[in-house]
């Protein structure tokens, strides 16, 4: 499947993050925990030039855990402190607030001697559709301060929100890059709900996520759907099977993929097959930032 998704809301969003980046101190960069690289928007670091940055893992309680440790042990021995997030618990939220303080620490420093009082800091929170912002920044607030959704593109503007009287978060619309590098980068992303269902062949798109599973976690995949033995079976075969298990018929005893596509995506992306991370560290580009 040849994905690409770049609507226009999207280029008005890379010109609004431009024009902001000015007044804004620190960047929050969400990624999918389940898809580290392929969640990290390439375009991101000329946007925000290269003010400091914070990356976040959100989602991370639907990542597999081993594969969290992995990432963070990965970034870290690149320097780069990854923070993994879960915006239900808000697991990571105070590790964040102390790092937004640790990196304005010194501006706050030279603000106290001079006798000012410094502002609150601001910090951008950007990211790809659907990672989680809106409900991350709610999360940190303590309210619902930002309208979520579990489908890419619920946030239409820019929003400044207060957490306290020390940090102020601008929540941005998701925002995706012109071309993606390679086909797997697009399938992952769409895998994970960050490019809209409607745009593409779910049946497809399922199967290819089928035939994925069944290498990655195939006791998992397995267990949830009451399949036999994966071994040597096409993504079309597992979807067929899974769905005469569901009972996903229509008339003459054939196999509905329309609807057993949508059952199989929503329960990978809410974690029901399990907690599922689709890259690991060592398949990424070394120069990853």
């Amino acid at each position: 499947m040849n994905i690409q998704w770049f609507p226009g809301h999207m280029a008005k969003t890379k010109r609004m993050i431009t024009e902001n980046i000015k007044m804004v101190d620190v960047v929050i960069e969400l990624l999918d925990a389940r898809i580290p690289k392929s969640s990290q928007n390439p375009d991101i670091t000329e946007l925000t030039r290269n003010k400091p940055r914070v990356i976040v893992l959100n989602k991370s309680d639907l990542a597999d855990p081993d594969k969290n440790k992995l990432w963070s042990d990965w970034l870290k021995k690149r320097g780069i402190d990854a923070i993994h997030t879960n915006s239900l618990t808000g697991e990571g939220t105070k590790e964040l607030i102390n790092k937004l303080k640790k990196i304005m620490e010194q501006k706050i420093q030279n603000a106290k001697e001079k006798g000012r009082i410094l502002r609150p800091i601001k910090t951008m929170v950007v990211g790809i559709p659907n990672v989680g912002k809106s409900a991350f920044i709610n999360r940190i607030a303590g309210k619902a301060t930002a309208i979520t959704g579990d489908r890419p593109g619920v946030t239409k503007n820019k929003q400044w929100i207060r957490i306290n009287r020390e940090i102020q978060l601008m929540d941005t619309p998701g925002v995706l890059w012109p071309k993606f590098d390679d086909e797997e980068t697009g399938l992952n992303l769409a895998f994970t709900g960050a490019i809209k269902d409607e745009i593409m062949d779910v049946a497809t798109l399922a199967v290819c996520l089928l035939e994925k599973l069944s290498v990655l976690y195939p006791e998992q995949l397995k267990s949830r759907f009451k399949l036999t033995d994966l071994d040597n079976k096409t993504g079309l075969e597992i979807i067929e099977e899974a769905g005469r298990k569901r009972g996903c018929l229509i008339s003459g005893g054939e196999v509905d993929y329309y609807r057993i596509a949508n059952i199989v995506l929503d329960e990978f992306r809410g974690a029901k097959i399990g907690r599922i991370t689709l890259e690991e560290p060592v398949n990424t580009d070394e120069s990853a930032k």
